[in-house]
């Protein structure tokens, strides 16, 4: 296999990966049925993952990666910070399956170091962006990121409420009871 090839099997690994998280957690994640979903042999998956944990930590740096582009560009401070979580409350409601491996991430970190790593470094970038959009707008931008995140964590699982408990989080931080 060339790289190209090579990098292009570990993707569908990947995918399969965190679509085997989304439907059944991590304790029904097994190794032999993720390489049965991209129609390779058991063995030939070790090829691009050595153990079940390198493939748990690949599925944790794809996870957070779709977090990336979540603020969009905004003329002023309290737009930046609607835009922000009107975003999320979108892929709250379209990717429901990206905030069940959400939490089942959150719930390994617990547990396991290097995907408690990955959580953090993928939260540390969104606290600092929060504080960046929320300062000059709050008096206390690091507690009103935190009140954020949390927020966030609270609705993920349930998609009928993000929209009203986001933009009610965006009136109450912005001074804009207007939603």
């Amino acid at each position: 296999m060339v790289g190209g090839e090579v990098e292009g099997r570990r993707a569908q690994l990947i995918a399969a990966a965190f679509r085997r998280v989304a439907d059944s957690g991590f304790e029904g994640l097994r190794l032999r049925q993720v390489a049965e979903d991209v129609g390779i042999d058991h063995s030939t998956l070790h090829h691009h993952f050595a153990t079940k944990q390198s493939l748990v930590e690949a599925v944790a740096a794809y996870t957070t990666r779709q977090f990336w582009e979540t603020s969009p560009p905004a003329p002023d401070r309290a737009a930046a910070l609607r835009a922000h979580l009107r975003v999320l409350q979108q892929m709250i409601v379209e990717q429901p399956d990206l905030f069940a491996v959400t939490v089942e991430l959150d719930l390994r970190a617990r547990r396991d170091p290097a995907v408690a790593a990955a959580m953090a470094q993928h939260e540390s970038g969104w606290r600092a962006k929060l504080v960046e959009i929320l300062t000059g707008l709050v008096p206390d931008p690091a507690t009103s990121a935190e009140l954020v995140i949390a927020t966030v964590k609270g609705v993920r699982l349930l998609p009928d409420a993000a929209g009203p408990v986001l933009d009610l989080l965006a009136a109450t931080l912005t001074g804009d009871r207007r939603g």
